[in-house]
């Protein structure tokens, strides 16, 4: 039987971080936590937090389940991940930098040219062009998993749009609500600093032609895309505007948004929606989420877009098995965090070994997120593992694979009481004139027994992250 390595107990002795729950713990009785989690759901539908699932029907908006049980880290932790996070995220910003200019990683032989340049994520478009500060991915969400008291592996990496911080923050805001007495008898490093982090981030990054303080709005698909909350909650913690297509114009080299008062240029633009909607007329030509003409005046220094159309290319799942690569040729250090070994089945060794392992190993489509379009070897039937071997040898550049991990586990709160359930981290690093990252980030947790699939559009829950404070 696989042992997982358990964040908060060490045989039956805590660990150091957990030591200031034990008491909180033993004295919830059963009725309590059962009220505490029903004053919870009810914060979390008042305020709004929702979360569609694209192609599903019943509750448009469901919410994520959310456990009260928080999961900690020392300070000490708390460190190393932040310097790795901060290194992955000089590194690939580093690695577009030179994959939209010169390429030289790929002349030195380090990354097949087909994997850069071939790649679907890989915008031809902007191709030359360097954004301000050389900055394409502006908030690069690490997704990190533990194996043991020192060992975390980065599972993959967010460079376009990463989601989920509302959670980080709305889990912290409900638990303090909840359970003040838990924030006095505990040092907890705050989060609540994200939001102006975040806009100093997107101010930094301003165009060379803003002679003022810049403007910034947030670009959203509308109201039924599934992370709209998030957009809106940004917005107003920011206090910046939260625009659809519609609101913005291209007139005379600069992208203008139609306010009640007249025109206003806006010179930095954090979208939330994908490349290929952004500008009907560079992209997507049906597209009616995008501002015709929104490239020229990109290309030309006359808006910011965050992150930068193209960034998407650093976090392909076949990129991902370079980026250690990255950081020895771009800033010529050891990665501080490890990737998860990683076949790629594009390759006739790497695919061969995959086929004779397939019920042992985790296998993805490279441009696959969600949770979908993936194998869990140990949980799939011998069914499903010859339907997805199919798949594999039609295609077998669209899969990478992965050992079954076996990801930490922390204390949940679970009908019978509380039980074990693996988890997995989202810290969000914000790169512009600073590389900042706030202490802590979204805890998804796999709430049904044994999965290890912690995402929410598969049915994983979240918890507030902590980090003990100095």
């Amino acid at each position: 039987m696989t042992q997982y390595f358990n964040e908060m107990y060490e045989g039956d002795a805590v660990r150091a971080p957990y030591a200031g729950l034990e008491s909180w713990i033993r004295s919830m009785p059963a009725e309590l936590r059962q009220m505490k989690q029903a004053e919870a759901e009810a914060l979390f539908r008042r305020i709004g937090i929702t979360f569609a699932v694209y192609g599903e029907g019943g509750d448009p908006d469901r919410l994520i389940p959310f456990d009260m049980f928080p999961r900690v880290f020392a300070q000490d932790e708390w460190r190393k991940l932040d310097r790795g996070v901060k290194q992955r995220a000089r590194a690939l910003n580093a690695f577009l930098r030179d994959v939209y200019g010169r390429g030289e990683i790929v002349r030195a032989g380090r990354i097949p040219a087909r994997l850069v340049y071939q790649n679907e994520a890989y915008e031809h478009a902007v191709s030359g062009f360097t954004p301000p500060r050389g900055i394409y991915s502006h908030i690069v969400g690490v997704d990190l998993v533990r194996t043991g008291p020192d060992e975390f592996f980065v599972l993959e990496d967010n460079c376009r749009t990463p989601s989920g911080v509302s959670y980080m923050l709305e889990n912290r805001e409900i638990m303090m609500r909840m359970f003040p007495q838990l924030f006095r008898e505990n040092r907890i490093a705050p989060v609540d600093g994200y939001a102006e982090l975040l806009r100093r981030t997107l101010a930094s990054v301003a165009p060379e032609k803003c002679d003022r303080a810049p403007t910034i709005a947030i670009l959203t698909p509308g109201h039924f895309n599934s992370a709209y909350y998030e957009h809106s909650f940004l917005a107003d913690l920011m206090g910046v505007e939260l625009v659809e297509a519609a609101d913005l114009f291209v007139e005379g080299g600069f992208v203008w948004m139609r306010t009640t008062e007249g025109p206003k240029k806006l010179d930095v633009i954090y979208r939330r929606i994908d490349d290929a909607f952004l500008d009907p007329l560079c992209f997507r030509p049906d597209s009616m989420l995008g501002v015709p003409g929104l490239m020229d005046v990109y290309r030309s220094g006359g808006v910011t877009i965050a992150s930068a159309p193209g960034a998407g290319v650093a976090d392909d799942k076949a990129i991902y098995t370079f980026v250690p690569e990255m950081v020895r040729f771009y800033l010529d250090e050891e990665p501080i965090l490890q990737n998860v070994p990683t076949w790629q089945c594009g390759k006739a060794d790497d695919l061969k070994y995959v086929l004779d392992n397939l019920g042992e190993l985790v296998v993805k489509e490279v441009h696959g997120s969600g949770g979908y379009g993936m194998l869990v070897g140990p949980k799939s039937t011998k069914d499903q593992i010859e339907a997805f071997r199919a798949k594999i040898e039609m295609d077998p550049d669209n899969y990478i694979a992965q050992p079954t991990l076996a990801l930490s586990t922390t204390p949940t709160f679970v009908e019978e009481g509380i039980a074990p359930r693996h988890v997995d981290l989202r810290p969000y690093c914000l790169v512009g004139e600073q590389v900042s990252l706030v202490p802590g980030g979204l805890t998804r947790v796999a709430l049904t027994e044994g999965s290890l699939v912690v995402n929410s559009s598969q049915g994983g829950g979240v918890k507030d992250t902590w980090v003990l404070a100095e």
